[in-house]
């Protein structure tokens, strides 16, 4: 209803200048307004996703050609607590299955793979967190280590330091039980429970952040396992499409540029705007 009385106004802003110059009909008018967007001020906000339905940070795009800062930190950081049980048997709130304790995400993002686990958990699907937030330095270490371990090759495996996912604080490496201790590899994506992220990840706002039929855009080797908190309105949108998050990042960007060019209020999306490295 919210997008239709947005898409209404923004006819009624348009009907009368097309109409004085003659261009359209205000039937034509109808047919190019697009119902999933919205109006800010006199400017229309042309994108699937509405700009109050999602959080900068939350929708921030880390790769090697995007590097965040060595201070980004997504913040609040929260430490997921190991799984305990109450003495009925039942799972404590606030828990989930972890590989190793002390990890952290930040605090939404938490709150959501806890809820995403129950999800997993009342369909008969146990959930592990392997690999949650690491800093900048953190990845520097994994990342010449990985180097040194390939002779210097890049293999894709281990990104960049300031490249991350896991530095935005919302990137997590979720398991089934049976590969806690095992090298991750493409096939786990054959698991029930890794298809069962596939199908219910964005209920609670997560996306599959290295698709298979990706590799080419993110420049990740597929990973079944990595899951990417971005809030449910965006989430719902990039793996309705099949989009990945570099796309999304790209379509998104494309859509600031167009407001900012109608007049739009840099204010509004001045903290969505990202640019690449210098290479």
């Amino acid at each position: 209803m919210k997008r239709l009385i947005c898409a209404l106004f923004a006819v009624m802003l348009l009907v009368p200048a097309a109409l004085a110059d003659g261009d359209l009909s205000i039937e034509e008018i109808v047919e190019v307004i697009d119902l999933d967007a919205t109006v800010y001020g006199d400017t229309v906000w042309d994108f699937p996703v509405a700009l109050e339905d999602m959080e900068p940070d939350f929708v921030v795009l880390a790769n090697k050609h995007y590097l965040l800062d060595s201070k980004f930190v997504c913040k609040p950081l929260v430490k997921i607590k190991s799984m305990s049980l109450n003495k009925d048997g039942s799972k404590k709130s606030g828990d989930m299955y972890v590989v190793s304790k002390g990890m952290e995400l930040n605090e939404t993002c938490a709150q959501a793979l806890i809820a995403m686990a129950d999800g997993a958990r009342a369909d008969g699907y146990n959930l592990y967190l392997k690999s949650a937030y690491r800093s900048y330095q953190t990845q520097n270490t994994m990342y010449y280590n990985r180097l040194k371990k390939n002779k210097g090759k890049d293999d894709g495996w281990v990104s960049k330091p300031g490249a991350s996912d896991h530095q935005t604080g919302l990137g997590c490496d979720v398991v089934p039980r049976s590969w806690r201790d095992k090298s991750m590899n493409g096939k786990m994506g054959k698991e029930p429970e890794c298809i069962w992220m596939a199908e219910h990840c964005q209920e609670y706002g997560f996306i599959l952040r290295y698709p298979s039929d990706k590799e080419d855009v993110t420049e990740i080797n597929y990973e079944p396992w990595h899951l990417r908190y971005v809030g449910i309105p965006a989430a719902t949108y990039i793996m309705e499409n099949g989009l990945c998050l570099e796309e999304f990042n790209e379509q998104l960007q494309a859509a600031i540029g167009k407001f900012l060019e109608d007049g739009g209020d840099p204010q509004l999306v001045n903290a969505y705007i990202q640019e690449p490295a210098e290479q």
